[in-house]
Order: C-alpha cells, then structure tokens, then sequence
C-alpha cells in the first residue's frame, strides 16, 4: 500500500508544522467568532464570543453519561432533606468548589456511587454545584474576571474585564442570585468549647431583594438527614442520665455523655447488618487487649460525630440560636424580637458599625425560644414566670470576656412571643489615645477631664442609648490616682472599668423578695463607709438612681456618671421632674454631650452651669448659640459652653492660648477657677497644670499608649516620681536612637524648643509636681545621677565659653545651631526624628527650668534643649494636634 505525500503549504522554510492555535487566537480560523476561552475550574471553559449586540458568554461544564446522571440523582435524593448550607458570596462560592465535599459527605456519596475516578469527578462537580453551592450559577461565580451582572430582555448579562455586555443563557431569576450578587465583608471563627464557628458578614447587591442590604451569617456545620432527630435523641437521653455527686464542669460532661450516646445510635445506623457491627465490636475489644489487629477504618465519620456534639453543647451549654452571637466579640448588641423573625445584631467594627444587621438565625419555635429567655434569667439568679414577666440581667458566661447585660420578657407582656435585647460591653477597654485617633475628642478635652477625675471633680456624661457615654466614662478612669478609691454603684449595668486596687463595685440586686433585694438606697449606706474618693454612678435615669445622686453630691465626693439626655435643657428638665434640688447643679464641673451620626461617635458638647452674673459676662463676649438660660416653672438654670464640635472635626474652645496654637490668653469658662477653689491653687497654677497635662496628653498619643492598664501603670509612675519617669523614658528614647540604622553613624544633632510649656515642678526647692496633686514628688534642688554627658557626645560649651550644640560644633549667640553645621544634618535628624521628638515632648511636660546634673542638658534663650540635644518644634505649630 502507497500513501501521497501530503504537502503542507504552511510550515514555512525550515519544514516544521504550524503548533495548533486556540480558539480566541485572531489567526484562528476555525472559530473567527471566539474572543475568549478559558478554563475556570477542572473541566468548566468559558467561552466569549461575537454577537450581534455585544457578546454571548457560554459555559461548558463537564458532561454526564447516562449512568452518572442516575447517580447523581441518587445522590440529590438522598440529600433532599439535609438542606445544606450553601455559601453567601461569590468568594464563598469559589472556597467551596476548591474545597470539595467534607469527610461526612464524602462518605455518603462513597456508599451511593460506585463508579471511575474520573466519572466521579464529574459527578463530585455537579453534586458540589447542585446541593452545596449555588447550582447553575456557579460557573459563573467561577469566573473571577465578571465584574457586574445585569438583568435585560429577560436574561442575565455579565460585564467582564474586557467584554461587556455579555448576554448568557439564564433566565431572569435564578435561583441563588442574591448569593452570586453578593460580596464578603468581614470572615471570621468564634470560639465555643473547642470549635471553632466560621461567621461572614456580606453585602448584598442586588436591589429590591431585602431592604437590609449587609448580612451576618453563622456557618454551623450541616446536618445529615436524620442527624437533627438524633440530636433531639441525644438531649433528652442527656437529660435523663443520672449523675452521681456535683458536676464542676458541665460542658464536659455533656460532651462526654453525648459523644457515647451519639456514637453508639450512629454505629448501629450506618453498619449494614448486625453481623458486620457485632465482628467490629468483637474485633475492637480484641485489639484493646493486644489479642487481635484493630478493624480497618471507621464505623462513621468522625466530622459527623462532632458535629452532632456541637448541636447538643449549643443548647445544653450554649444558649441555642443566640449561642455564637453571644460570644462574638465583634458584635455590640443582639436583638431577638419575636418567634419566626430573623435574629438581629448591630456590629462593633468599621465593617457595619452601629448598623442593625439580619442574621441567619430564627427561633422558629415559641418554647426553644422562652427555653432561652429563662436560662438567661436564670444565670443571674432572677426566676421568669407569669407574676414577674420580665427581667433586666447582668452576667458573664464562661468562655466570654464581656459582661452582658440582657433585657428579656416572656410573651405574657411581649406580643408575637418572648423577646430578647443584649447590649454587650466590649471586653478592650479604650484609652483617650484611641478616642483620639478616631476623632472622637480632642486632646485638650482630654487634659480637661484629666485634670477633673485627677481632683475629684463632678462629670456628666449625657446623651440617649448607644452613643458612647460609658466608653467615654471609662476611658478617663486611669486619670484618678491610684492611691485614690473609686466606688461605683449602679442598678446592675457592671458596666464601669476599674483597673485600681483600691477600688469597689457595687450593684443593685432585684428579687422578688423584698428581704433579698439590693436597692440603691442600700448601696449608697454601703458606700459612705468604704471612705470613697471618686463614686462612679452608671446609669443615673431612674427616681432612685437620681436621688443617691444628690445625696452623693451632698457628701462632696467626687462624681462621675452618665445619664439620659440629649441636651441641657432635657437634663435640667429630667433633674426639676425627679425633684432633685436644682441648687445641686451648680456642683456640677462638666456635662459632656456626646453625639451619634452615621456610624460615628463624637463629643458633640460640653457645657458647665454658671451664676446669672458670670453668664451676663460671657454673653456679652460670646455668641447667642455658645451660653443660655433654661426655665422650668420656678426654676433659671444658666450653662455655658466649654467646647463645641465644628463641622470639620475640629473643636470651638472657651480656652485660647499661645502655647494651644491661638494668638493670645482668652477665658470665657469657670472650669478652671472651680477646681482652684476645690484645691486651694491660684488659678494660673490650675492652668500651667492643664497645659502640662495637654503636654503628656500628646506624648501618649505619640507613644500610641493604647492599652489601658499601659496608661495606668504610666500615670502612676508619674505620680510617684515624674522626673524620674520621665528620665527612663529618655533613656529608652536614647536607646532606641542609638540602636536605629541611621543614628548609629552620628551622634545627636543640636537644636532648641519653645519654652511655653507648663512646669511641673516649678523652681528648685519648691513645690514638686503637680501631675499627681496628691503627694511630693522629687526635689529637683538636689542633683539627681544622670548619663554620662561625654558618653553621648554632648558638651554644654565651646572651648571659648560660647554655646554648642550636641556634637561639639559652635552655635549662634542665642543658643541655635550654626546654619552651615545644621543644614549639613538635615536628612539625618529628619530620619530620626520620632525618638527626638518623643523626648522634646516630655521635656516640654516637665517645663523648661534648669535640670543640671539630672539629665544633662542646659537651658537656652527662648527654650530648652532636650536631653538628646536636638530641639524638636512639633509641639508648636500653632495648632492643636489636629483636632
């Protein structure tokens, strides 16, 4: 036989032939229409092709023989029940195709099909699709590059990276189009004895499907068709074993109990005949005794075993549907408002901050749901039933670092079943640092209420639910001494932070039994002989709460509480209605307004009551809006305006003064003439003790001191010792100077500060600092042992007696660097300025008067040369950090 020699036209000089070209190739012949192709999973292409409006966008998944569709209809059927949980988002959808079927899955679909590897790949797709993931549309969630998907001419179109629009096969409504439409937020795990609970939050995009547009979702394992019987099963054979002596740990034993109950029911489901679990058993008990090998395998997935577990700790343990919610730290409050209703949640983060959020959640049945309203009740010792409907709870469950603090009723007073509301307190503590760096106050109103939680001022901290009064109530606590005794007293809320050793917290205690109630009354007989310094009142709203405070304002303890009022005149009308003197008022140092608006909070106001006389004064210097008058009946109040928030973030002061960034002095508040008459200071003292405390206000906020117990452990060293704090703060400063790449080549560069900072310590010999105000501080008169000048390089003169900077180089007259040697550092002190910086700031808080012999360096004309000797200048540049 002879064969023709076919020549090929095409392969050019050197003889070869042509490699095949793909079909989006434009020398493709073959499919002059094909834009696009590409694989987007194992055997799912997409393809693009020319149309007459725009493009088609095709898919071809991977095809089924006739046998592998019968299977996988086995397998749909097998699964109808389970309603599996599919995932939210697209980005969910791609984790799931890659994933594949878990181990419990996998198993199931082992004892339905028996078929080739490759064939079960095929239908492994196609079930995945189908039953965990979003069926048709998941190719098309697949495909990472479709950027928009529109509905038009009753089919989808998709927008991809560089063909739009792209019209597909779908109908206008496919199933599962919310989820394909759907971004993910924020993913996460929640921790709940030993398992770890995926938690997404998303953002559906797809108009007209819900008006709640984000999305909190608990993914909780699936269960297998008959698995939810069997945890019902479990629970109520749970509750009937007997238990002998006292349970210390409850969650271990009903896990223990659990995983023997369910193990046994799921050994004797899933093994085929009795004959086949009787040799298992047998085999087992041989094996444990050395006498045989043990079986091959498992008698049932071990994910499926916990997974049931998990169920039967959710509503034994847990609190059912409310269980990861609870412990989720990223949530702030819960809201359960009615039986078929979707469970409602209002994050804490920037994700969906103080945004009411849907979740997956619902308590379909009225009895598992009053089931959870009286556990809650219960865990705080307060007994629900038709007599005492309702309850207001406080209380920490184990594995959370939160207190709680629940409002639950049963359906006797709450129409369409019980109700649930959960305000959770965040377990992080924030600091002034952190309320600054979200813009939430400036730092002036920080050194402020500093210097009045420092001197046992009265504070008020007004505004409705949810707009920040207790963060801000606590995030000041660390200002009072530590030697000091802050008690607090509240009606159960447990929500103030008391890092002291010395301090107290009392609560109220409600009890049907008038002989086992803990009222206010009884708490304030308590109080006064603790000898507090500081009473903290958390919730000042109801009559009792409003008068334990005028009896504590009578006491002339310091005072710090919150209470509901949006604005002064609401206060003072709420104080007339609960029969509180109105002279009381004038006891009153600082209201503090703060304000909630589209997800962020903020000091809006804050205000101080002053005498007729003294507001006659400041209207006549002041605007309209910054001081009034406020009338009930018989009753003038007078307030003035301390600080007011402008509309670009920054703050409207009654203060101004050069060493604030204003031109000159300006006073048109009494704030700080109260707290020099309550300590017996001339009024200037007060206000070099403000700027000084502005000063460190900066350094911290410069240190990114963001911890809490950090701050206090700072403040209190700088109560016991400040310029020895301050010193070793230096050193460090030093250190990390002369440990940076750059600093390691030079010594330090020279420079002056202003010297308008306050002065702690004032003159040698004289009083010491007045950071704590409670007690002697170092006497500065006395040399105190410094570092070595010489070893850092620093000499406080030139050979001919002129000034020098700190390497040795002469300066100008008045103390400066000589230009010529300065510019020649100029890159170097910029790249380490921050550790400069960071010791000008202390420096500054400490006053500019002569240290000599404690750290080493010398006073210049017009400031202080910091220990590094460089001069930092970024306390001055005539502004006020921002605000």
């Amino acid at each position: 036989m002879s064969f023709d020699r076919l020549e090929l036209a095409d392969r050019g000089d050197s003889g070869a032939v042509a490699p095949p070209l793909p079909p989006d190739d434009p020398e493709a012949w073959y499919a002059p229409d094909v834009r696009s192709q590409r694989e987007v999973h194992p055997g799912v292409v997409i393809t693009i092709r020319d149309a007459e409006r725009g493009f088609d966008y095709e898919v071809r998944e991977p095809s089924l023989r006739e046998s592998e569709r019968e299977a996988l209809d086995r397998i749909e059927e097998y699964f109808a029940d389970a309603n599996l949980d599919r995932p939210r988002t697209r980005e969910g959808a791609v984790e799931r195709m890659e994933s594949g079927f878990g181990p419990k899955h996998r198993r199931v679909v082992d004892r339905l099909v028996d078929v080739s590897p490759a064939a079960r790949r095929r239908i492994d797709y196609h079930a995945l699709s189908r039953l965990g993931c979003l069926d048709e549309l998941t190719p098309y969630a697949l495909d990472e590059r479709i950027e928009v998907t529109d509905v038009a001419d009753d089919q989808v179109v998709v927008h991809t990276e560089n063909f739009a629009p792209a019209r597909t096969d779908l109908d206008a409504d496919p199933a599962y189009l919310e989820q394909f439409a759907s971004e993910r937020l924020d993913d996460y795990t929640v921790a709940f004895h030993g398992f770890e609970v995926p938690v997404v939050v998303y953002r559906e995009n797809l108009l007209g499907a819900d008006p709640f547009t984000t999305k909190y979702a608990v993914r909780e394992p699936d269960l297998l068709p008959g698995d939810a019987d069997l945890v019902e099963e479990c629970k109520s054979r749970v509750w009937e074993t007997d238990v002998d002596g006292v349970v210390d740990d409850s969650a271990a034993f009903v896990r223990e109990r659990a995983r023997n109950l369910l193990s046994r029911r799921l050994t004797a489901r899933n093994t085929r005949a009795w004959l086949d679990a009787a040799r298992y058993r047998l085999r087992s008990a041989l094996a444990e005794w050395g006498l045989a090998i043990p079986p091959v395998g498992e008698r049932y997935a071990e994910d499926r075993l916990d997974d049931l577990v998990y169920y039967v700790l959710r509503d034994y343990v847990g609190y059912g549907e409310l269980t990861i919610p609870i412990r989720d730290p990223n949530l702030e409050d819960i809201e359960a408002n009615r039986v078929g209703e979707r469970v409602k949640v209002v994050p804490r983060d920037e994700v969906a901050a103080d945004e009411r959020v849907p979740t997956n959640l619902v308590f379909e049945d009225e009895t598992e749901f009053v089931n959870v309203v009286k556990q809650l009740a219960a865990s705080d010792g307060s007994e629900l039933n038709a007599s005492n409907p309702s309850a207001k709870v406080n209380l920490r469950p184990p594995g959370v670092d939160e207190t709680i603090r629940c409002a639950v009723a049963l359906p006797t007073v709450s129409e369409g079943g019980p109700h649930i509301s959960i305000r959770k307190q965040s377990a992080d503590v924030l600091t002034p640092v952190d309320l600054v760096e979200r813009d939430s106050i400036s730092t002036e109103l920080v050194a402020l209420l500093w210097h009045l939680y420092e001197t046992h001022g009265v504070v008020l901290f007004c505004g409705p639910t949810g707009v920040g009064k207790t963060t801000l109530m606590n995030a000041h606590v660390p200002f009072i001494s530590y030697r000091h005794r802050p008690v607090s007293i509240d009606e159960g809320s447990r929500e103030v932070w008391i890092p002291h050793e010395t301090g107290v917290s009392l609560t109220t205690r409600d009890h049907p039994e008038e002989y086992k109630r803990v009222s206010m009354a009884d708490l304030m007989t308590e109080t006064n002989y603790l000898n507090p310094d500081v009473e903290f009142i958390a919730e000042i709203n109801t009559p009792e709460s409003f008068r334990t405070f005028a009896e504590v304002l009578n006491t002339g303890h310091g005072v710090i509480g919150t209470t509901h009022a949006g604005d002064v005149e609401t206060l003072v009308n709420r104080v007339v209605e609960q029969n509180v003197p109105t002279y009381l008022l004038d006891e009153v140092d600082l209201l503090v307004f703060p304000r909630h608006v589209d997800g962020d909070r903020y000091v809006g106001e804050v205000v101080e009551f002053v005498n007729e006389g003294t507001f006659r004064e400041f209207e006549r210097e002041r605007d309209d809006d910054m001081c009034g008058v406020v009338r009930h009946g018989d009753t003038t109040v007078y307030w003035n305006t301390v600080a007011r928030r402008r509309h670009d973030g920054g703050y409207d002061l009654a203060y101004e003064h050069p060493s604030l960034g204003d031109d000159e002095r300006r006073c048109v508040t009494t704030v700080f003439e109260g707290i020099a008459d309550g300590t017996d200071q001339p009024v200037e003292t007060v206000e070099e003790s403000f700027h000084r405390k502005h000063r460190y206000v900066r350094y911290l906020l410069r240190e990114n001191v963001t911890d809490g117990d950090e701050l206090f452990a700072f403040l209190s060293d700088l109560r016991t010792d400040e310029a020895a704090t301050v010193e070793r703060i230096q050193r460090r400063t030093r250190s990390r100077q002369v440990d940076g790449p750059v600093a390691a080549d030079r010594g330090s560069s020279g420079g002056t500060v202003d010297g308008d900072g306050p002065s702690p310590a004032r003159s040698a010999g004289g009083p010491t600092s007045d950071a704590a105000n409670d007690g002697p501080g170092p006497d500065m008169s006395k040399d105190r042992p410094g570092p070595d000048a010489a070893s850092d390089g620093r000499e406080s003169s030139t050979s001919n007696g002129e000034p020098s900077t700190s390497n040795g180089e002469p300066s100008t007259s008045n103390g400066e660097p000589d230009p010529g040697t300065s510019n020649e550092r100029a890159s170097q002190d910029a790249s380490d300025g921050r550790a400069d910086s960071d010791e000008s700031l202390l420096d500054e808080a400490l006053g500019g008067r002569d240290r000599e012999g404690w750290s080493g360096s010398e006073t210049v004309s017009g400031g202080t040369e910091t220990p590094t000797g460089r001069a930092d200048d970024s306390l001055d540049n005539g502004g006020s950090d921002g605000d």
